[in-house]
C-alpha cells in the first residue's frame, strides 16, 4: 500500500527528525507506529545517521503491531524486523540476528540488560523508541531502573503515549527522564516532588499522594514543550460520533444489604468458604468482583454473588441483532461466567482471534484491558463497546475504547458502562473523570499549534 501521510502525520515526522530525544504524545488512531517507523527508515537509508534500533513495546504490540505496519506499507517493507520473544533461546537468537529493527516486550527490559552484560556485549542500539511510555511511569520499577542505565548510550530516543499522565502529572517524572536523562524535570523524582508538588493524602508518616503547587503545571508544561509534542484525534480527524452510555444495574435488596454488610464488616461467610478484605484497597477490590457478580475466596475459588450485569449483557447482545460487541471484562471469574451464559462469546487469546473480529465473524469478543489496551487494530470488526468491569487506570481505558474509536472506524462508536447501583462502580466512573482533567490539561498545552 502506498503511504501517503495526513498534515498532522507529516508534523509528528518532522518532530521526530528533529528532535534527537522526542516525546510524541499522539492520540490514539493518529498513526504514531508508521510515522515513527517511517522516521526510522528516513534516518537509517536515506541519512545514515542511525543502524541499530530498539522497540519497547507491550506483548501483543511487540508481537503484531510493528511487523505488521511495516508489511502493510510500500516504503517500509524492506526494513529487518527481530522480535525478541518468546523462550530465552528464542530471545538470544533474535538479539544476534542481523536486522534493522529489534522488538522486544517491556517486561523483557531487565533481561535483555542482563543479558548484554553476562556476556560482555556493550549497548549496540543508536536509537529506542519507548512504544507507551507511560509503562514507565514507576521510577520504582525494575525496567525503569534496568533501562535507565543504558539509554544514555543511544543517540536518539523516542517516547510514544496517547496518555503521559494517567494518573496525574506525578506520573512524568520517569517518562521525561528517560528522554533527557534528567536534564528538564530534574536527576531525581524526590526533586521533582519538592519543586513542584506539595503532600496532599496523609497520615503522620506516610504520604499517600501529591497534589500540584499553584504555579506547578505551567512550569511543568514549559519544561518539556522543547522536546514533546501532542496532537488530539478531534483536532485532526473528522472522528465518528462517540456516544457514551451508562446502564444501571440494580441489585436486589438482599444482593445489596449483602454488599453493604461486607462493605462494613470487610467479612463475609459463604457455605463454600469466607472472603475478607484486610485493607482498604483489598476491600475496594472485593466491593468491585461482588458489583460484577461474583467473589473470590480466600482458598482461590469464588463465589456468585449475582446474574444482574450478566442479564444486562445478555440483553446487549440480543437487542444488538447480531452486530458485533467488544466486551472488556475484570476478572477471571467474568469471563468464565460470560463464556459459560453466552454460547456465541469469544475469548482474546490470539492473533487468529483478532483476524477472526476484523472479519466481522465474532458476535462478542471478550478481553482484558491489561491485554487488548495498546496497539491493536479492532475498529474494522465492530462499534459497540460494553464494560462489563470498569478499571481504575485512566490510560488502560482510554486506549481500550480507542480499539474501535479511532481513525477508519466507518459509524458511530457506542460505549456501554454497566454500572451497579449503590456500589463502588460509581466512585470508578468518577476517578476516571477526574483523572482525565489533568491530562487533558497536560496535553493541551502541548498540543501543535500548526495551520494546515
Amino acid at each position: 500500500m502506498k503511504y501517503e501521510p495526513h498534515n498532522y502525520q507529516k508534523i509528528a515526522y518532522n518532530w521526530l527528525i528533529e528532535k534527537p530525544k522526542a516525546g510524541l504524545f499522539l492520540d490514539m488512531g493518529l498513526g504514531k507506529t508508521v510515522t515513527t517507523l517511517t522516521a526510522i527508515n528516513e534516518l537509517m537509508y536515506n541519512r545514515f545517521e542511525i543502524s541499530k534500533v530498539l522497540v519497547i513495546a507491550p506483548l501483543r504490540v511487540a508481537e503484531v503491531t510493528w511487523s505488521g505496519e511495516a508489511q502493510k506499507w510500500d516504503h517500509l517493507r524492506h526494513l529487518r524486523i527481530s522480535k525478541i520473544l518468546g523462550t530465552p533461546t528464542q530471545r538470544r537468537r533474535a538479539l544476534a540476528a542481523d536486522a534493522d529493527i529489534y522488538i522486544i516486550n517491556r517486561e523483557n527490559v531487565v533481561w535483555l540488560t542482563n543479558e548484554l552484560s553476562s556476556v560482555g556485549n556493550a549497548w549496540s542500539f543508536d536509537m529506542v523508541v519507548i512504544d507507551e511510555l507511560s509503562s514507565f511511569k514507576s521510577p520504582k520499577a525494575q525496567r525503569f531502573r534496568a533501562l535507565r542505565k543504558y539509554i544514555p548510550l543511544s543517540e536518539r530516543v523516542i517516547g510514544l503515549t496517547g496518555t503521559p499522565a494517567p494518573n496525574g502529572l506525578i506520573d512524568l517524572w520517569s517518562q521525561i527522564y528517560l528522554l533527557d536523562g534528567g536534564e528538564r524535570l530534574g536527576k531525581t523524582v524526590g526533586g521533582y516532588r519538592t519543586r513542584y508538588f506539595l503532600p496532599d493524602k496523609r497520615n503522620r508518616t506516610t504520604i499517600f499522594s501529591y497534589k500540584p503547587k499553584d504555579t506547578a503545571e505551567n512550569a511543568i508544561y514549559d519544561a518539556i514543550s522543547d522536546i514533546c509534542i501532542s496532537m488530539s484525534a478531534d483536532d485532526w480527524l473528522e472522528m465518528p460520533e462517540r456516544i457514551d452510555n451508562i446502564i444501571s444495574v440494580k441489585l436486589s435488596e438482599a444482593e445489596l444489604k449483602l454488599y453493604e454488610e461486607f462493605e462494613k464488616e470487610q467479612y463475609l461467610e459463604f457455605l463454600q468458604g469466607t472472603v475478607t478484605a484486610s485493607t482498604a484497597a483489598v476491600l475496594t477490590n472485593k466491593l468491585l468482583q461482588f458489583s460484577n457478580g461474583a467473589m473470590y475466596l480466600d482458598d482461590g475459588t469464588y463465589k456468585i454473588t449475582n446474574d444482574k450485569k450478566l442479564d444486562a449483557l445478555e440483553e446487549i447482545v440480543d437487542t444488538a441483532q447480531g452486530k458485533p460487541i467488544l466486551c472488556f471484562y475484570s476478572y477471571r471469574h467474568d469471563k468464565e461466567r460470560i463464556l459459560k451464559k453466552i454460547k456465541t462469546a469469544r475469548s482474546l487469546e490470539s492473533a487468529e482471534d483478532i483476524e477472526a473480529w476484523n472479519r466481522g465473524e465474532v458476535p462478542l469478543l471478550l478481553a482484558h484491558p491489561a491485554g487488548a489496551g495498546h496497539g491493536l487494530n479492532l475498529q474494522s470488526g465492530g462499534n459497540i463497546i460494553v464494560w462489563f468491569g470498569l478499571t481504575w487506570s485512566l490510560e488502560l481505558y482510554q486506549q481500550a475504547n480507542a480499539r474501535l474509536y479511532r481513525q477508519g472506524q466507518q459509524n458511530s462508536v457506542i460505549i456501554h458502562h454497566l454500572v451497579a447501583e449503590g456500589t463502588v462502580d460509581a466512585r470508578v466512573l468518577d476517578s476516571l473523570r477526574g483523572k482525565r482533567d489533568v491530562q487533558d490539561e497536560l496535553l493541551d498545552s502541548l498540543k501543535a499549534k500548526y495551520e494546515c
